[in-house]
């Protein structure tokens, strides 16, 4: 039995709990959390501005993409000392956890961060930070590495300057060597940031010094219409409504802005925002906004007497198509988890509701010829959805044997038909098929082997995709539709994996389906059913223990982590075709030991752009892409 008692009992000091567990703060060790120490900085930047007390801020990225300058105008972190822990006041902020100016609200009406964490989780996982505060006319500069101080702080000359400029380069012993900050990724969300605080100037230079300038006047109704601009589909109404409510009693302090339109997209976004970040994940803003609309449609019509014959109105029909931007400012935001992808403040849901659907109802109102589109669009909506279920209960109503009828004789299906607990896997090759089918368990996973690459679906007409045969096969298996007959509560398999060979041509069939799903069938994706399977590239054996690699890197970790001079056996797969039914299925296919990623889409905007660049026609994007990176793919090459 393994011995516990108080020496087992260990306590971690300082910032040694973010080293140890880094995902706890920023939900990762990936490009995702790479980036986040970033918005952690930027964000507190953002403070200023949004209190007043800032009107520019400048980011600037080093020329190898491994560190970030954020720089603003603002009153700059105090510098003085700190009476009962003596010792100056930036120092506290930069080296201890919860320390700040942002519980009490003395020093901030609202704010973006509010546990007192950012700045020194972006500390101790950098492994060099640097900060500068220009307060009384005097600079001030202080150093730090992994958390911890390497300099007194030092005065320097006078100066006019006013604000705070922080330098940071992510720790490579917590990310890795190869992570670097990607600049399209920054900007689209730097320029988010502009359209989101009127009056602020943010001022981005890339790796290569190139310098861009965003500043919005006409704030969230100016990024309504680049989103829905950048659609293509156009809005069923000329103006947009938007509000602005400000914090008052009878708002508890929260203040409201929202602009929304109806389009002829099939498709329903509703972008929210909290103190300036963007929530992800919705909350209670957005729940507050969707009882909106839902009551002000529905009070609109009865205030009129609008009758509908045979149509039943749904929440679903009314969101239909709409495109919003709603944004609030909490003083006391409840943000689920570090990462603040979901605002829980359950007060706010009920502020939100209140101030919409009033200046809604009363601007459908007062603006009869536009009310009246939006409510033909949303009966459109409702009768073609209405066609759907018709269809689906008619559907339901066959046995299972007939529900198969029409599906592609090259899939394998699954004995169950609840799509709750049903697996597609696409899967490259009918070699590595029929190895799949050997591995899969019968009662839950269906198996359709692809021949080949498919079809790009960036550069093909629509016309040209369905007619392709292997899509065809994806479709019909599927069951839901495509395009405009897409409905997604046909869809047979809950959850669909995309299994190709751990290699580039794996990769880019990979890639090539996903750009499928979401130039066609983009809910799938938004609605979490579509993941990447992982299967090991090598399997190494030492002593009594198997391990998998999923790459080289991975390979070269778990080889470290052996004993030196250890006797290993190595196996490397060629492709899935070549992998031991049994090992797919201890690897790839069995639910409980299997590695995956589900797909998600972080930013509209940018997966736009990264698809149209990557995928579409204009070989130049593409070939900006591969020089702005030749220099890694060399040096990886080099590594192997």
């Amino acid at each position: 039995m393994a011995k516990y008692d108080a020496d087992e009992i260990d306590v971690l000091e300082g910032l040694e709990p973010v080293r140890e567990r880094p995902g706890m703060y920023i939900g990762g060790t990936d490009s995702h959390g790479y980036h986040h120490l970033l918005w952690e900085i930027v964000d507190n930047s953002v403070d200023e501005a949004m209190n007043g007390h800032a009107s520019r801020i400048e980011i600037d990225l080093d020329k190898d993409l491994r560190g970030a300058t954020v720089a603003d105008n603002g009153r700059g972190i105090p510098v003085d000392k700190h009476k009962k822990h003596k010792k100056p006041a930036v120092e506290l902020i930069m080296t201890t956890l919860h320390a700040g100016g942002k519980f009490k609200g003395k020093g901030y009406q609202v704010s973006g961060g509010l546990h007192g964490v950012g700045a020194s989780v972006v500390n101790a996982l950098s492994e060099e930070m640097t900060v500068t505060v220009w307060r009384g006319g005097i600079t001030h500069t202080q150093t730090y590495s992994r958390g911890k101080v390497t300099s007194k702080l030092k005065k320097g000359g006078k100066t006019s300057k006013r604000g705070t400029q922080s330098h940071f380069r992510p720790d490579a012993q917590i990310f890795g060597k190869k992570l670097k900050f990607d600049s399209a990724k920054i900007r689209e969300r730097l320029e988010i940031k502009s359209y989101l605080h009127k009056g602020l100037k943010i001022v981005f230079r890339d790796e290569k010094g190139q310098r861009e300038e965003m500043e919005h006047a006409g704030g969230i109704g100016e990024f309504l219409a680049f989103t829905i601009g950048q659609t293509g589909k156009p809005a069923v109404h000329d103006d947009a409504f938007s509000l602005e409510k400000e914090a008052g009693e009878d708002t508890k302090g929260v203040r409201v802005e929202l602009a929304l339109q109806w389009t002829e997209s099939t498709e329903e976004r509703i972008q929210s925002f909290a103190n300036g970040i963007p929530t992800t994940n919705g909350g209670s803003h957005d729940s507050g906004l969707k009882a909106a609309l839902n009551k002000a449609i529905r009070g609109y019509m009865d205030a009129l007497e609008v009758k509908l014959k045979g149509v039943k109105i749904t929440a679903e029909d009314i969101r239909e198509g709409l495109f919003a931007v709603l944004s609030v400012y909490v003083p006391d935001p409840q943000f689920q988890g570090q990462t603040k992808a979901k605002l829980n403040n359950p007060e706010v849901s009920g502020i939100v509701e209140g101030a919409v659907r009033t200046a809604l109802e009363q601007w459908l109102l007062d603006n009869r010829s536009t009310a009246d589109a939006i409510i033909a669009r949303i009966v459109i909506s409702a009768r073609a959805r209405a066609a759907s279920r018709a269809a689906s209960k008619q559907v339901s109503r066959k046995s299972a044997v007939s529900r198969r009828l029409n599906l592609p004789g090259k899939l394998s299906d699954c004995q169950s038909t609840d799509p709750g607990e049903s697996e597609l896997f696409l899967v490259e090759g009918d070699s590595a098929g029929g190895n799949a089918k050997q591995g899969r368990d019968r009662r839950t996973q269906a198996i359709l082997p692809l021949r080949g690459k498919v079809l790009n679906a960036e550069r093909a007409k629509a016309s040209q995709v369905m007619a392709n045969k292997e899509l065809q096969n994806v479709v019909s298996a599927l069951g839901c539709g495509i395009g405009k007959n897409f409905d997604i509560t046909k869809l047979r398999y809950g959850r669909v994996f995309l299994l190709m060979d751990a290699d580039a041509d794996g990769h880019h069939i990979a890639t090539l389906l996903l750009t499928f799903f979401y130039r066609m069938m983009p809910a799938l994706i938004r609605q979490g059913h579509i993941y990447l399977a992982m299967p090991p590239l090598y399997r190494i054996d030492h002593a009594k223990e198997t391990y998998w690699a999923l790459d080289d890197a991975h390979k070269a970790e778990i080889l470290a982590s052996l004993p030196k001079n250890a006797k290993v056996d190595i196996s490397r797969f060629k492709g899935l075709g070549e992998m031991p039914a049994e090992d797919l299925k201890t690897t790839t296919l069995d639910p409980h030991r299997r590695r995956a990623l589900r797909v998600v889409i972080e930013g509209e905007l940018e997966t736009d752009a990264a698809i149209g660049d990557l995928m579409g026609k204009d070989a130049s994007a593409r070939y900006r892409f591969i020089m702005d990176r030749a220099l890694d793919a060399e040096a990886d090459a080099l590594d192997l």
